[in-house]
């Protein structure tokens, strides 16, 4: 039990929250580049996939050169990397604004043109752009590693949830603007997008969703821990089960929340994962009348290498274990 608990660190948000904002503002630099890529519903083509050691842009093609871009937190360090050479930015030390200078002239050095745009998004009271944040900030290796830890098993959990789904699902990273991570199942059902909000949330409104993920929370609402909701918003969600013992309907915020101190205690932590998207899915189609034939079977691939598709379609969790 105790070995499992430590594979599944306690979290607080108020001793995360320093370093959460600090790697929420810089992730955003590279960020800017995803933008350059062609949209995909749901912002799909923009998140940062999670890596062994921290944050990773999809690889990116600019005229001349391709590069990708790590934010390395287990290293306090930002690689860019291209197919002419890498570069690195250090986050030990210094101002958003200093890295934000460091990391356009090593772009520069590669011949990567700089970030299109430098504004803050989605920080409450954040200054307007990179170059206007000046405050002292240094790197704390410990939380650095802890942020990394959540959002590794939680990317873990999320990615077993999606497997199976059989329509559009982008792949699972965290979004660098509210700096979480997210795990969304699409259907092609056009939607109104919530009127007098910024455009780019509207056009994440555009079809009907699903989405599951993980947050670090903010000061008003410091939950740590799993949320999901569904788009839009259907009746009937207050007396619904959510798998996991202590997940619950929060109609406030318009949210389904499991605390990671309520997850971390459970048998299986990355089972819970999927049991939790697992039911929030099975709202949707009891509530929304989302399909409930487009979810296949889990299973492992070395079960379905050597598994008929007639036997496979009927395969479960478990399948393949002994393969």
């Amino acid at each position: 039990m105790s070995e499992r608990l430590d594979a599944w660190p306690t979290l607080v948000y108020e001793d995360l929250a320093p370093m959460v904002d600090y790697v929420n503002r810089v992730v955003q630099v590279a960020g800017k580049y995803t933008l350059d890529k062609p949209f995909e519903v749901g912002w799909g083509s923009i998140v940062l996939g999670v890596t062994p050691r921290g944050l990773r842009t999809p690889t990116l093609r600019q005229r001349g050169v391709t590069f990708t871009v790590h934010y390395s937190l287990l290293d306090g360090g930002v690689v860019i990397e291209a197919d002419n050479g890498s570069r690195t930015v250090p986050l030990s030390k210094g101002s958003v604004a200093m890295f934000y200078a460091s990391f356009c002239d090593a772009a520069d050095e590669l011949g990567i043109h700089r970030p299109r745009s430098s504004l803050i998004c989605e920080i409450p009271d954040a200054p307007p752009c990179f170059e206007d944040d000046h405050v002292e900030r240094t790197w704390d290796g410990h939380a650095a590693r802890l942020i990394w830890t959540a959002l590794n098993l939680a990317s873990d959990g999320l990615e077993a949830w999606q497997a199976p789904f059989l329509g559009y699902r982008p792949r699972v990273g965290v979004m660098w603007g509210g700096f979480d991570l997210s795990a969304t199942r699409h259907r092609a059902r056009s939607t109104v997008p919530t009127p007098h909000q910024p455009p780019f949330m509207q056009n994440a409104q555009l079809d009907a969703y699903v989405s599951v993920g993980f947050s670090f929370g903010d000061a008003k609402a410091p939950n740590v821990g799993m949320y999901a909701y569904i788009w839009p918003q259907p009746d009937g969600l207050g007396d619904r089960s959510w798998g996991v013992e202590g997940a619950a309907w929060h109609p406030d915020a318009g949210l389904v929340r499991l605390p990671w101190a309520k997850l971390r205690e459970t048998a299986d932590p990355h089972q819970a994962i999927v049991a939790f998207g697992d039911a929030v899915y099975d709202a949707a189609v009891a509530t929304a009348g989302w399909p409930s034939d487009l979810v296949g079977p889990r299973v492992e691939g070395w079960y379905m290498s050597r598994t008929p598709p007639r036997s496979s379609s009927t395969g479960t969790a478990d399948s393949g274990q002994d393969s």
